[in-house]
């Protein structure tokens, strides 16, 4: 599949394709390193909450923040 054939698909197969994907990549036993970047946004992230420059919000929180 390229994609062009991807960009022909409608919204719904595309999400479909893309369940299957993660449903495949979750039940494959191989271990993925993350990239070295990563460990930098983390660390910068668990900075600003010790800072108090930013804090942790449940997914109703940030809900109620978006225009949904």
């Amino acid at each position: 599949m390229n994609a062009l054939e991807i960009e022909k698909m409608s919204t719904a197969q595309r999400l479909q394709a893309m369940e299957i994907l993660w449903d495949a990549l979750l039940h494959e036993k191989v271990d993925i390193e993350s990239p070295g970047w990563h460990q930098n946004v983390l660390e910068e992230r668990k900075e600003r909450i010790a800072r108090g420059d930013a804090k942790f919000l449940s997914l109703k929180e940030l809900k109620a923040t978006r225009d949904v």
